[in-house]
């Protein structure tokens, strides 16, 4: 049978995780497939960590694992963390926020049991799902990033930054993931398309984005980064 590893990393994500960790526990995957849910606390300084074991203890029938980090070391190095132990035959990245529904997991899984993907991407920014209307320029920083990207890994996304990317196990594990905070998206992004005849796909999903008084927490900085980056890994391939 095969199975799906949640990947969800968290710092100081008390308000939303528990909804996130019954949403995520709830959903019902298409063709039999089983969960794995693996959260990578990154050194939480608020109560995240302790109401994860709590719901692992009180949830003893679902298959999850609780990872710390003892000093904070940034998205990338969690999503690090977590596949290293992923066990799944595919992995999902989700956010431990509320922006992203687990119940388009099952859209993410169809190229793959269908179309033979290898990576499959949801994309914010195409399809008839709900997507929350928030700011103009993050939207107009993204489509940018995405343009970039698209411009050194010749794909044709439509929203490279998205959270919601699922992926072939044993490709992901093979990918020498270097990137420790927001960078890890063009990476990953740029590494995956250097693959011989990798399949990726794009699927559209639902966005319910946060503000920043919401919890948001990635900015400008984070943009230039992410620039740094797609010209490290897809103009000069770094390795």
């Amino acid at each position: 049978m095969k199975s799906l590893t949640i990947i969800i990393p968290a710092y100081n994500e008390e308000r939303t995780i528990i909804e996130l960790l019954d949403a995520v526990r709830e959903v019902s995957l298409v063709g039999g497939i089983t969960k794995e849910i693996i959260v990578i606390d990154d050194a939480s300084t608020d109560q995240t960590a302790s109401l994860v074991t709590e719901y692992i203890q009180s949830h003893s029938e679902v298959n999850m694992q609780l990872c710390q980090h003892y000093t904070n070391k940034g998205k990338g190095a969690a999503l690090h963390t977590g596949i290293s132990k992923a066990s799944g035959d595919y992995c999902v990245i989700q956010d431990a926020d509320l922006e992203y529904d687990p119940n388009d997991y099952n859209a993410l899984i169809v190229p793959i049991l269908k179309g033979g993907a290898d990576a499959v991407y949801g994309s914010r920014f195409v399809g008839s799902n709900p997507h929350r209307i928030l700011f103009f320029w993050h939207t107009i920083g993204n489509k940018f990033l995405t343009f970039l990207s698209n411009l050194f890994s010749n794909l044709n996304l439509t929203d490279m930054e998205t959270c919601y990317k699922m992926v072939r196990t044993p490709i992901l594990q093979s990918l020498n993931l270097r990137e420790q905070r927001f960078g890890f998206e063009p990476e990953l992004t740029a590494k995956l398309s250097r693959i011989p005849q990798v399949k990726i796909y794009e699927v559209g999903i639902s966005y319910y984005g946060r503000t920043y008084e919401e919890g948001k927490k990635i900015g400008w900085k984070d943009g230039v980064r992410a620039i740094y980056c797609i010209l490290k890994y897809g103009l000069l391939r770094g390795k």
